[in-house]
């Protein structure tokens, strides 16, 4: 067989975790995460990270390896996973699995990511100040000036997008746009991509009951534990957002969970969204876990 990467993805919710568990325990080979928010140990409940007894069961990759503050991106991933499985696939070993929801992620190893510099701690601080003291919208404004073709087609609401193009800017002296070539880049393995997916009411009341789940297992007390820290970016994701606006006193704690829910859902929706532009996808229900290993033995 040659060497393959088994893709394994879905939206939040879904319930991959304990599927790729029997996956992983069914081919003896471990589990490569791709969550951008699972590789921070600080929020485990927050992000529903595999725990220790499912870790336990099973190797996994990129969880809990990174402390808050510490900076990571999706190009910087892809430079890790390419490392990992050049080590990892042998004569013996020629299965791997990867799986996650970050759409980001997943692409990146997939398909590559542009070279794009890695911007310097100086000019990090000095936009992550610029940002606190100026705002949003002033940055915006010199992106447009600096950058008008990415500035058209950015998520302008989405502070990390465009400061990230900023930096590029204001380092390089070049529009991040000129860096934006967006070439595939060739893998060398064969990569097989399974999707998870359920009945929309059925994924709905699995998240709404798993925000549930994850307040009963500690999720407001850990959020207010990075309280202090709520300005990094790894906390600025459903979940944590919702309950600092709480905590700042702008709602009470059963409207921010409410809001959890909301969030999750529409978070959800924008990852079907994504991943349903892949015609390479094969898709599948959750629980037909032995189609889905015999789907991946076929492959051999």
């Amino acid at each position: 067989m040659e060497n393959t990467l088994v893709v394994i993805l879905g939206p939040t919710g879904v319930g991959k975790t304990e599927l790729c568990l029997r996956v992983a325990e069914h081919f003896g080979i471990p589990i490569i995460n791709a969550d951008s928010r699972q590789v921070y140990r600080d929020i485990p409940v927050g992000t529903a990270a595999p725990t220790t007894e499912q870790q336990q069961r099973v190797k996994h990759y990129f969880v809990g390896n990174l402390s808050l503050g510490d900076y990571y991106s999706a190009s910087v991933y892809e430079q890790d996973v390419m490392r990992l499985l050049h080590t990892y696939f042998t004569a013996d070993r020629h299965v791997a699995l990867l799986t996650g929801g970050s759409m980001m992620y997943i692409d990146t190893v997939c398909n590559g990511i542009d070279d794009i510099p890695t911007v310097d701690d100086a000019t990090r601080q000095m936009m992550k100040k610029r940002y606190e003291e100026e705002g949003l919208e002033r940055l915006c404004e010199q992106l447009q000036q600096l950058d008008p073709e990415y500035y058209a087609i950015v998520d302008r609401k989405n502070p990390k997008r465009v400061v990230h193009a900023l930096e590029i800017c204001l380092m390089t002296g070049n529009t991040y746009t000129s860096y934006r070539k967006q070439e595939k880049k060739q893998r060398p393995f064969n990569i097989v991509k399974i999707g998870l997916n359920r009945d929309r009411e059925e994924l709905y009341d699995r998240i709404n009951r798993r925000v549930l789940q994850m307040v009963d297992e500690g999720l407001v007390e850990e959020a207010r534990r990075v309280y202090p820290q709520r300005e990094l970016n790894a906390l600025n994701t459903v979940g944590y957002k919702e309950l600092f606006e709480c905590f700042d006193g702008k709602c009470t704690e059963q409207e921010a969970i409410f809001r959890i829910q909301c969030d999750s859902r529409k978070y959800c929706r924008k990852q079907l969204t994504w991943f349903r532009r892949d015609p390479l996808i094969r898709w599948f229900h959750p629980d037909n876990i032995e189609e889905i290993i015999k789907y991946i033995e076929s492959l051999k």
